[in-house]
């Protein structure tokens, strides 16, 4: 190899790496990405802004102009707090002998890797996601698209805005969505794309994908004998106390209240009878009486999501190599905003490549998002 080979092939390289993450990371693709072009460490934070609501007055012409209510935007801070590398190296055997074809391979298969943290990472936060439709442990869409309209219904009463929506699936309930006549028949769909490339794209409102990195949820393992106490609780808690019943509500577990139809999203583990964490804050206030508390089962966590209800934030690195003993380079890909950086270094009688990324995701907007059961 030439003294300047790294340095003309490392671009090359992260370009490469950079189309490989674009096609592997779905999730990073339909949510919102609070990229800055500041460069940023492992700690640091990026704030995504949440608007106030704003409350219409009656007119009164007049003389004094009436006082302004005062608007109280709010943010959330996403921490960018996952920093990942996929590293592999080349003897200077492998190197002289395989450099044209091994290292494009190698850069796709350690890129892919990271692009599915990623992507399960950005998944993960389904806990803090309270909207429920489907049944739990019954993959949907089998006979029709009722799971999906009930999802939109969901939305619809979460004040969700309708544009941009994405129906997030798993392999088992897309091959459920292909077999319907909604999606396969030209008649009904206004186009042949279902036939011809056994993609559903965007219909009914939202753009439909295959996920493989979807997560299922495992319940607690409460025995469905858990009552609130009989303090009473006003609408707006987040906090009530359980009496009775044995074992745990997991984070993540979905539950309703009797007399309440809103689903809850336990967002503290309940180990044993006590307090019970949750969100959204309480929809239907509870009368001063045992209640039951009944948790949903096991399930697939299958998405209907406006882009909004989850974060995605990424930045190049700041202070890279600071003693110059590397050679490096940090690209930002124009489509997807995803930041990738590539490193290579020299070790013993071989050389070590390295593709890293730093970002940190989050639930900026829970309520734009629900949960479709598998």
């Amino acid at each position: 190899m030439a003294a300047n080979s790294l340095t003309n092939v490392i671009p090359q390289l992260l370009a490469q790496g950079l189309m490989a993450l674009r096609e592997q990371a779905i999730m990073a693709r339909v949510v919102n990405r609070g990229y800055e072009a500041m460069a940023g460490n492992k700690g640091s934070t990026i704030d995504i802004p949440i608007p106030s609501a704003i409350t219409v007055q009656a007119v009164s012409p007049g003389a004094t102009p009436p006082a302004t209510e005062g608007v109280t935007p709010t943010t959330v801070a996403i921490a960018l707090d996952k920093w990942y590398e996929a590293p592999f190296y080349l003897t200077d055997k492998d190197m002289h002998e395989a450099m044209a074809g091994t290292i494009p391979m190698q850069a796709s298969e350690a890129v892919k890797a990271l692009a599915n943290q990623i992507d399960s990472d950005i998944l993960g936060e389904y806990t803090n996601i309270y909207g429920y439709a489907g049944v739990a442990g019954t993959t949907p869409l089998a006979a029709d698209l009722q799971e999906y309209l009930d999802a939109r219904v969901v939305l619809a009463n979460q004040l969700a805005p309708m544009d941009p929506r994405f129906c997030i699936l798993d392999a088992t309930a897309e091959g459920n969505a292909l077999g319907l006549r909604a999606f396969q028949d030209a008649s009904f769909r206004g186009d042949t794309g279902g036939i011809i490339n056994g993609q559903i794209g965007t219909k009914l409102g939202a753009l439909w994908a295959m996920d493989q990195n979807i997560p299922t949820h495992t319940k607690g393992t409460e025995d469905g004998n858990y009552t609130t106490d009989a303090s009473g609780y006003l609408a707006g808690v987040e906090t009530l106390t359980t009496i009775t019943g044995a074992g745990t509500i997991a984070v993540g577990d979905i539950f309703t209240i009797a007399g309440d139809n809103q689903t809850y999203t336990c967002t503290t583990l309940m180990a044993a009878a006590g307090a019970l964490a949750f969100s959204p804050p309480l929809k239907v206030a509870i009368t001063t009486s045992a209640t039951a508390i009944t948790v949903k089962g096991s399930h697939v966590v299958n998405l209907l999501l406006h882009r909004d209800a989850f974060a995605l934030a990424m930045r190049p690195f700041a202070g890279v190599d600071p003693m110059n003993l590397g050679n490096f380079s940090s690209m930002v890909d124009p489509v997807s905003g995803l930041v990738l950086r590539l490193e290579v270094t020299r070790e013993h009688k071989r050389t070590r490549f390295s593709y890293d990324v730093l970002y940190g995701v989050g639930t900026p907007r829970p309520e734009l998002a629900t949960r479709m059961a598998g």
